[in-house]
């Protein structure tokens, strides 16, 4: 047995008003992982699954002020009994750790090839030569192109399944019996997500890797994990072999997990005219290339949008699909007129490309748009009541002050918030109720498109089926027709009439969702689907 946490209970102090706090985050957890094998952990935000990870490698003794009892044994020995030298040679060496957000995980200040340099110098006791041959075969390993000027740039330099990457070979470096991987594929496109798991899963079996997996992506524990554990509330309510407790749940708890992954809903819907059309758009940049001679400057021309037309219908959702780069936001952009473009941008009969400022701002409250992150895009200085009716009182709607209170209450109401949430602060909130709030924002204008940015890619499974229910009843309650974005292929699938397809700022496939689910035309369509682990 490679890792076995016989009973583990966490406490951490929290300072309140009233002065110390000793609140109770883990309760009696046990779980235990081979060598070879991948074990899941699964659960909602606030499940306790990065903290049974952080308790580990007593991490939150960093931070906090912790106590813990039961035991957490690996190798033979009980980690909680090692003192602080002897944990800090087992970080990083025999257990390494993958963070959610590499952007944050790695150092903004440093270069990469500083930090890959790290763990060689520290644990391997390699000179410097040899540990940057090693940091350039990792870095090889990992699939991330010309290695050797890669050790050379900052993380802001490469891109997120770059980073992702390149946190790999750091925590491959010392080549650990254990891998924890905490929501390594988060904010990652289906592609570079499959390319992720398969690099994982080929370092596994070459090391005999233990891997301890933390995710709430249900597909992708069904494809990699041996085993499950399902948490709750700081417990582990149910585990087993992951075949077994997918095909026979015993908990109620796990078998609401299981229905939450998103399923497409059969649904006859009344289509409208054309609200929304785009013909032969085009979104061009022009970005520094280095110089030419002494004073001429190198530009090199990104098509982020190239050529692009599709027909949005009244009361529909038109779903956008592609990688990263693609062009699906720079497109939703260009139709906000949030970017400068060439083309026709007919919204309701109207050339929007025909029109100032001036003359676009009434229009502005017909077309609202919901972007990918609540939090940066909530002001953190507003109460939710302030953030609402901004809204209401730019485009001079909901008369006094009394009028706009009853607006506010409503839209709450119609994301199934309380009324009483209007004077809290956006801080106060969850992710998926920050959500909820930044669509109360956007519809308490009544637009008539809505345009949402992949509005359910930080969220949850269970969140997530939330937000889909929630804006299903708002479009057949106000007759909202949607363009949505994301790459979540199954959440897409799940709230689509009509599908576009992008790949490098072109559409490459368009047709009615069903029709290109079921039979996908273009081979990069078919690749994107594989990937996502569609049937």
């Amino acid at each position: 047995m490679l890792l076995q946490i016989d009973n583990l209970s966490t406490w951490i102090d929290i300072e309140t008003e009233e002065g110390i706090s000793h609140r109770r985050i883990l309760t009696d957890v046990s779980l235990s992982l081979d060598r070879g094998t991948t074990c899941a952990l699964v659960g909602e935000s606030g499940s306790g699954k990065s903290v049974t990870a952080l308790s580990i490698l007593r991490l939150l003794e960093e931070s906090c002020r912790t106590a813990t009892r039961g035991s957490v044994l690996f190798e033979g020995r009980d980690l909680l009994t090692l003192d602080r030298d002897e944990i800090r040679a087992v970080r990083g060496n025999r257990i390494a750790m993958i963070f959610q957000e590499p952007m944050t995980s790695l150092n903004p200040v440093y270069t990469v090839g500083s930090q890959l340099l790290e763990p060689l110098l520290l644990h391997r006791r390699m000179n410097k030569k040899e540990a940057e041959g090693e940091a350039v075969r990792l870095l090889q390993r990992t699939g991330i192109d010309d290695p050797e000027a890669r050790l050379r740039v900052y993380p802001h330099q490469l891109s997120g399944g770059q980073r992702q990457r390149v946190m790999i070979a750091m925590a491959l470096a010392c080549r650990p019996a254990l891998l924890i991987a905490d929501e390594p594929t988060t904010a990652l496109d289906v592609t570079i997500q499959a390319q992720i798991l398969d690099l994982i899963g080929d370092i596994q079996q070459e090391f005999g890797m233990g891997l301890l997996l933390i995710t709430h992506d249900l597909a992708m524990v069904r494809r990699i994990a041996d085993t499950i554990a399902i948490m709750k509330n700081g417990r582990i309510i149910e585990d087993g072999p992951t075949e077994k407790v997918f095909t026979q749940p015993g908990d109620s708890y796990t078998r609401h997990l299981m229905s939450s992954i998103p399923h497409p809903t059969p649904e006859t819907k009344e289509e409208g005219p054309v609200l929304l059309q785009v013909e032969g758009l085009n979104c061009h940049f022009r970005l520094p290339a280095g110089w030419q001679g002494l004073l001429r400057r190198r530009t090199k021309v990104i098509r982020a949008v190239d050529d692009v037309s599709l027909e949005v219908r009244q009361g529909t959702t038109c779903g956008i699909v592609g990688e990263s780069g693609s062009g699906k936001t720079t497109l939703a952009m260009a139709v906000l007129k949030l970017v400068s473009s060439r083309g026709v941008i007919r919204f309701d009969g109207v050339d929007l490309q025909q029109l100032s400022t001036g003359r676009m701002r009434p229009l502005r409250s017909r077309i609202q748009v919901v972007f990918q992150d609540p939090y940066s895009s909530l002001s953190p200085r507003l109460t939710v009541q302030e953030i609402i009716e901004e809204g209401l009182k730019v485009h001079r709607l909901g008369g006094n002050r009394e009028e706009r209170f009853q607006l506010v209450a409503s839209v709450l109401a119609d994301v199934e918030l309380e009324p009483e949430m209007a004077h809290r602060y956006p801080h106060e909130f969850s992710g998926g109720q920050r959500q909820r709030i930044a669509i109360a924002r956007a519809i308490v204008l009544r637009p008539q498109l809505l345009i949402l940015d992949e509005p359910t890619s930080a969220l949850d499974m269970t969140i997530q089926a939330q937000i889909i229910t929630l804006l299903r009843e708002l479009q057949r309650k106000y007759r909202m027709t949607y363009l949505f974005i994301s790459h979540d292929l199954r959440v897409v699938r799940a709230l689509a009439d009509h599908v576009v397809v992008m790949q490098h700022g072109r559409i490459v496939e368009a047709g009615p969702a069903r029709q290109i689910f079921t039979a996908p035309g273009q081979p990069y369509t078919r690749s994107l689907f594989r990937a996502a682990l569609l049937p």
